[in-house]
């Protein structure tokens, strides 16, 4: 049997991907819900995300794990594309919301940067490369200048790392971008190359898409097709041995709801292990056997963040919301990192009269603001979005969201420190690590690495596996055998 460690969309990926290749699998997920932080709730008619809000497809693209998963849970019924006006992205500058352009022709026709931007812009392809690791900041300010740092990439940083650019890696965060230079020594050139150039080289490549009931629909399925007994959730994993034989022995306890022991500490035994929880919790499991990786595992930062779901009636906002939402760059001294018109970019998210904004604060540039109390968050979060979008205050509902580690932050140095890490878990046979602090934060990459670990795992264990058929692994105290 193969034990999975943590019950988010790694976890849960990765249990589904093996499981249809008929290896028996077990999820222990210490919450009352698996998921992660992928979870969605209605309140007063409001569809909620308290984590991700959508998620990039490459439909027919041979990397679209994502789409075969939601294929083989049956769920394409229940598949929401964003709205075409998801395409539209504002930008606050000096004080003003404003459609970035989208696109290489659409940049030089547009009023939103200056002549010195484009020239710069123009001048990218006879920079030089580096030989060297770069910050996303330096990197950025070399090839396309400080105001393309300032008004695109830092907010975009903000928008998906919750992080600071001049301390996130090019090649670990961003290692698309960084590959047009490595490859083809400009990211004009490369964009070209790769047929992007017309159709906008910085934007994502996919379509964004959610679920009927929201993003909690992904994992809840997941989970609720397994086999039965796959997957225990309020069970807290307290250690982790190797075993003789090549086994691994998990401890752990049963809790209430309440987080309140309800019974004796139990003995699992497994063929194999995936630690598929934050990095923090992968160090304080590793740390007896295995101290070089977990001190390393503590070197990786998450930055804290908190979700605000705000909602309106339609009239009380002067917005048009004719978009994805907006970005704030640091330079305009908002404290808000940006905002999703959420009932804009998908279906049954507020009534026909009401419409949901999704704010975001928080963040590694201000880490200290989520100190403040729920009452003062909200207060700031309903100023900034009065100055953003003309919305009356106070909000007619309001759901606040609180990460004290949300987003894994992929600073320099990150590729040699999990390369270390990987280095010191290849002594320990059938130990693996996988979640969001390496390969990718997205939902979609998590799928996509759960999908390629599931298959290294069925060519490492073939001969034990062979033959083997999925049964309900239920659980009994004293031990299971894998």
């Amino acid at each position: 049997m193969i034990v999975i460690i943590g019950g988010g969309i790694s976890g849960l990926s990765i249990a589904w991907f093996l499981q249809s290749k008929g290896i028996p699998v077990r999820v222990l997920e210490s919450r009352e819900q698996p998921g992660g932080t992928i979870q969605t709730s209605f309140q007063q008619n409001y569809c909620v995300e308290h984590g991700p809000n959508s998620t990039l497809q490459k439909p027919g693209h041979p990397d679209d794990a994502l789409g075969r998963l939601i294929h083989d849970l049956g769920l394409e019924s229940r598949l929401q594309v964003a709205n075409d006006l998801a395409a539209r992205r504002y930008v606050l500058r000096d004080g003003t919301l404003k459609p970035l352009p989208a696109s290489p022709p659409a940049f030089f026709l547009s009023s939103f940067f200056s002549w010195q931007a484009k020239r710069q812009l123009l001048l990218e392809p006879f920079r030089p490369r580096s030989t060297t690791e770069e910050s996303i900041a330096t990197f950025v300010r070399r090839r396309l200048g400080p105001e393309f740092l300032n008004y695109v990439v830092e907010p975009f940083v903000s928008g998906v790392y919750a992080g600071d650019p001049e301390q996130l890696s090019v090649q670990a965060a961003v290692a698309r971008i960084y590959a047009l230079e490595r490859d083809h020594g400009s990211l004009l050139r490369g964009a070209w190359h790769q047929g992007r150039l017309l159709k906008g080289a910085g934007l994502p490549k996919g379509r964004m898409i959610s679920f009927d009931q929201g993003m909690g629909v992904l994992p809840t399925t997941i989970a609720q097709k397994l086999a039965p007994g796959t997957v225990r959730t309020r069970f807290k994993v307290m250690s982790l041995t190797p075993a003789p034989q090549g086994h691994w022995q998990i401890y752990g306890v049963q809790t209430m709801q309440e987080g309140r022991v309800a019974g004796k500490t139990e003995k699992i035994v497994a063929k194999a292990v995936i630690l598929a929880v934050p990095a923090p919790a992968a160090a304080q499991l590793l740390a007896p056997f295995a101290a070089a990786a977990a001190h390393t595992l503590q070197a990786i930062p998450y930055a804290p963040l908190a979700s605000v779901a705000l909602g309106y009636q339609r009239s009380r906002v002067g917005h048009p919301l004719d978009g994805f939402g907006f970005l704030v760059p640091r330079l305009e001294k908002v404290a808000l990192l940006g905002a999703l018109f959420s009932s804009t970019l998908f279906p049954n998210r507020a009534a026909a009269d009401q419409v949901l904004l999704t704010a975001f604060i928080g963040g590694a540039t201000q880490p200290t603001i989520l100190e403040r109390t729920d009452k003062a968050l909200i207060q700031q979060v309903e100023s900034d979005l009065a100055r953003c979008v003309q919305s009356a205050r106070p909000a007619d509902f309001v759901y606040l969201t609180r990460y004290t580690a949300a987003i894994p932050q992929y600073t320099m140095g990150h590729l040699d420190r999990v390369q270390r890490i990987d280095a010191e878990v290849a002594r320990f046979p059938g130990l693996y690590l996988r979640a969001n602090w390496r390969d990718g934060v997205s939902v979609a990459d998590c799928v996509r690495n759960g999908e390629r670990l599931a298959e290294q795992i069925v060519t490492d264990h073939a001969a034990f596996f062979a033959g083997t058929v999925v049964k309900s692994p239920l659980s009994e105290p004293g031990g299971d055998k894998g």
